[in-house]
C-alpha cells in the first residue's frame, strides 16, 4: 500500500539556543576537567533526554545546594540562581560554575542596576519558575513583585508608584507580555522599561518561525519537555496563531497517532533546550508512516555563541 502523502513544514530556528548549548559544554567540560561525579543543582536545562545523556557521562542532578558534598564541582544551571546559592557555597568554601545563560545574568544586572536607584522592580514571570526564583533572589526579599497576567497588574501594590522599573522572564510569550507591559504602562506611566528587551532572541525567533507556519499547518507539534517554558509557549503561539491542534511531545513515541489522522501538513518546531536529534526522531517517525515531503520555513539566522567560563578554559 502507497503511504498517503504529507508536507512537514521545519521551523528554522528551532532547538538549542547559544545559552544551552553552552551551559551543556560547561557539564562536559567540568567532567572532563575534575572527573566523575560533578554536581549540578536543579537540572542544568529542561530536557529529560539532556539530562539523562549528562548523568551518563558522570553529572549528579540535585535540587539543594545541601544535597552536594563540600569536596566536588557543582554547577548551577542556565536558568540561574538567587544570591544567596553561591554565597553558601563560597562559605562551604565549594568548586562551583555558574552555568547561567548570559541572556538571564543581563536582566539580574538590570535588576540590581534599577535596585541601586532606589527603585522597586516587577517581574514578569511564571511563579515557581528557576529562572523566576534565581531573578528575584537578586535583590532583597519585598523588592521584587511578581505579575503572570494582565489581570495581576491590577492588583499590585507597590511601595511608590512612581518608583518603580520591569523586567521580564527571558522565555515568555512576546504576545501575552505586550499586554502586560501595556497595563503597567497604563497604571503606573513612570514605571521605566528595559534599556533592551529582556525576552531572548531564541525565545523571539522561535516564535516567529511558529507563526509562519501555524496558519498553513494542520496540526503543529512542539518537540521539547513538559517543564520547558519556552516549549509550552511555542504550542500557545502555534494555537494562537490559526493551527487547531498544536501539541507538546517529548519524543517520537509520544505522537498521538489518532488525532493525526487525515491530516495533509505538520509543523514541526523544537523548545530552545531539545536537541535536534529529537526533532529527526519526530520525522523519521512521519517517514515511517507518510510519504513525506520536508519544507524549512526559515525566518531567521542565529550565529550567537557564549564562552564558557574561563576556569573551565583553563589547563590544570
Amino acid at each position: 500500500m502507497s503511504k498517503p502523502a504529507l508536507t512537514l513544514f521545519l521551523a528554522a530556528p528551532r532547538g538549542f539556543c547559544a545559552g544551552v548549548d553552552r551551559a551543556i559544554k560547561i557539564v562536559e567540560m567540568a567532567i572532563e576537567k575534575w572527573g566523575a561525579p560533578v554536581y549540578v543543582r536543579h537540572e542544568i536545562v529542561h530536557n529529560k533526554y539532556v539530562v539523562d545523556d549528562l548523568r551518563a557521562k558522570g553529572a549528579v542532578f540535585v535540587e539543594e545546594l545541601e544535597e552536594c558534598p563540600d569536596d566536588r564541582p557543582v554547577i548551577f544551571s542556565a536558568h540561574g540562581v538567587p544570591k544567596s546559592v553561591p554565597a553558601a557555597a563560597e562559605a562551604r568554601k565549594m568548586v562551583f560554575v555558574d552555568a547561567t545563560c548570559p541572556l538571564v545574568s543581563k536582566v539580574h544586572i538590570e535588576a540590581e542596576r534599577h535596585h541601586a536607584a532606589g527603585l522597586q522592580m516587577v517581574m514578569i514571570g511564571h511563579d515557581g519558575h528557576p529562572e523566576t526564583i534565581g531573578t528575584m533572589g537578586q535583590l532583597p526579599e519585598g523588592e521584587v513583585l511578581l505579575v503572570e497576567r494582565e489581570e495581576d497588574v491590577a492588583g499590585l501594590s507597590p511601595r511608590d508608584p512612581t518608583k518603580l522599573a520591569y523586567i521580564t522572564q527571558t522565555t515568555l510569550s512576546v504576545d501575552d507580555t505586550k499586554g502586560i507591559v501595556a497595563a503597567l504602562e497604563a497604571r503606573f506611566p513612570a514605571i521605566i522599561g528595559p534599556h533592551k528587551e529582556d525576552i531572548c532572541y531564541a525565545t523571539t525567533n522561535r516564535q516567529a518561525a511558529v507563526k509562519a507556519i501555524a496558519p498553513k499547518a494542520d496540526a503543529i507539534l512542539v518537540v521539547g519537555a513538559p517543564n520547558s517554558s519556552n516549549s509550552k509557549r511555542l504550542v500557545e503561539v502555534g494555537a494562537k496563531n490559526g493551527c487547531s491542534y498544536a501539541q507538546l511531545v517529548q519524543r517520537a513515541t509520544h505522537i498521538d497517532w489518532r488525532a493525526l489522522q487525515g491530516i495533509r501538513s505538520v509543523g514541526i518546531t523544537a523548545g530552545a533546550s531539545a536537541p535536534e536529534i529529537l526533532v529527526n526522531e519526530v520525522i523519521d517517525a512521519f517517514r515511517d508512516r507518510y510519504d513525506v515531503t520536508v519544507e524549512e520555513v526559515e525566518t531567521a539566522t542565529e550565529n550567537v555563541e557564549f564562552k564558557v567560563p574561563r576556569v573551565l578554559r583553563e589547563t590544570a
